[in-house]
């Protein structure tokens, strides 16, 4: 295979892997009635006017399946902690006992748990999109190639390794949601 066609499909592949990163990272997020220290991933506490991620600033545990005990490397900041987690507007209640910040995580309703679904696959969606749009740029690329001069057989083969890729890639997001939606909607 012509070597400029080959980077472009390594391009689309890169794209594609990204995508499902970024899916996988979402999906984490969605918490599924347990506790799971990557719920507090995108807090951010301030710091001495700094907003710090959580993470940085404490150490994150799952004593059990519905509690998240985060403990502040600084005593100081452990109402800024509380604060932090509050303001994240995740639906649970910290409670501060003065040496840590205990969260318990409330079981999920029904109807909570249909709106995760909803959620998990718009995420799923928009991965699937990015994994299009991927397609689309290495096909737009060959294309390009082909103007100047590559022969069409070549570029017919391109494609038709991209669009192996990206059935494989939407594969892989479908078996992701599925996998979710069982772990959110198991009670």
């Amino acid at each position: 295979m012509h070597e400029s066609i080959q980077f472009w499909l390594n391009e689309g592949q890169e794209s594609m892997d990204k995508a499902i990163q970024y899916l996988q990272s979402e999906l984490s997020k969605l918490r599924a009635g347990k506790a799971n220290p990557s719920m507090l991933e995108d807090v951010r506490v301030d710091y001495y006017g700094t907003p710090t991620p959580l993470h940085q600033l404490a150490n994150i545990n799952t004593p059990d399946a519905r509690t998240l005990s985060v403990q502040p490397w600084e005593k100081s900041i452990l109402a800024a902690i509380e604060r932090a987690i509050i303001n994240a507007n995740l639906g649970v209640n910290p409670s501060n006992d003065g040496h840590l910040i205990r969260i318990n995580i409330p079981p999920l309703t029904e109807e909570r748990r249909k709106e995760l679904v909803k959620r998990a696959k718009a995420e799923g969606e928009h991965a699937k999109v990015s994994i299009r749009s991927a397609r689309r740029d290495v096909n737009e690329e060959c294309k390009k190639l082909q103007k100047d001069g590559l022969p069409e057989d070549m570029i017919k083969d391109a494609e038709a390794k991209v669009q192996q890729m990206t059935d494989k890639m939407i594969a892989k997001v479908d078996e992701a949601l599925a996998t979710k939606e069982k772990e959110i909607m198991t009670v």
